[in-house]
C-alpha cells in the first residue's frame, strides 16, 4: 500500500514563494486563504548570519490530531496517507485548527475573491470548491493524483499526477512520492541526507520531511 510523502530540501529553497502562489492560482484560493506558507529564519551570529527559508503546509500525519478532534468526521485520512477535509461535512467548529501542532488550517469566514463576480472565470470555477464557514488546508492536490493514477501515471514522476507546488518549484526543492517504496526518490533522499520531521516528539508521524542545509 502506498503512503505519499513530501520532502523539502532546505538547501535549495530560495524563499521565492512560488509554491504559495502556484497553489493559490491552481486551487482558485481567495484572499487570506493560504495552504502553503514560507517562513524565514536566521542562523548564526553577526557577522556570520544566514537566512533560511522553510516552506510549511499540512504535514499529512499518520496519526493526525485533527482527525481525532473533528466531531463530524469531515477530516479524513485516505488509505494512501493523504489527509483531506470534506467540506460538505465540515461544520466550521475549528477544533482541528486548535489541536493542529503545525497551524496548517485556514477558516473561510467570508466569501472573498480577488475578482468578484465572474471577473475571472478560473477563480469563479474553482472557488465553488471552497465553502464559506469551513476549514481549508493543503490536500497534496489529491484530485490531480487520483486523475493521474486513473491515466496510468506515477505521482512524483509524472507532472500531471504530482502536487502543483512540487512541479512549480523554481529551486527544485520539493519532492513527492511513495514513502513505502524504499527505491522512491523521497525514500532515498530521506535515508541519504538524514531527513527529519518537525515536532517528531509529538508522535503524529508527519509525512513531510526536511533535508538539512548541511
Amino acid at each position: 500500500m502506498k503512503r505519499y510523502a513530501m520532502v523539502v530540501d532546505l538547501k535549495k529553497c530560495l524563499g521565492c514563494q512560488t509554491c504559495t502562489i502556484s497553489c493559490k492560482l491552481f486551487h482558485g484560493l481567495g484572499p487570506d486563504i493560504v495552504r502553503v506558507k514560507v517562513i524565514e529564519q536566521e542562523e548564526g551570529e553577526f557577522p556570520h548570519v544566514e537566512r533560511m527559508f522553510i516552506p510549511l503546509r499540512c504535514m499529512h500525519c499518520d496519526d493526525p490530531e485533527c482527525l481525532k478532534a473533528c466531531p463530524t468526521g469531515a477530516t479524513k485520512k485516505r488509505t494512501d496517507g493523504i489527509v483531506i477535509v470534506d467540506q460538505d461535512e465540515c461544520m466550521g467548529c475549528r477544533y482541528c485548527a486548535v489541536v493542529c501542532p503545525y497551524q496548517a488550517r485556514t477558516f473561510i469566514a467570508v466569501d472573498r475573491r480577488y475578482f468578484p463576480g465572474n471577473g475571472n472565470l478560473w477563480e469563479a470555477k474553482r472557488y465553488t470548491e471552497h465553502q464559506t464557514g469551513t476549514m481549508q488546508k493543503c490536500d497534496f492536490c489529491y484530485k490531480r493524483i487520483d486523475e493521474g493514477i486513473s491515466r496510468g501515471l506515477e505521482p512524483g514522476i509524472a507532472p500531471e499526477a504530482t502536487p502543483m507546488c512540487v512541479i512549480s518549484c523554481i529551486g527544485k526543492a520539493l519532492y513527492f512520492g511513495d514513502l513505502n517504496d524504499p527505491e522512491s526518490k523521497v525514500s532515498r533522499l530521506i535515508k541519504q541526507r538524514n531527513g527529519f520531521r518537525l515536532k517528531e516528539e509529538l508522535g503524529t508521524e508527519p509525512s513531510v520531511y526536511f533535508l538539512p542545509r548541511r
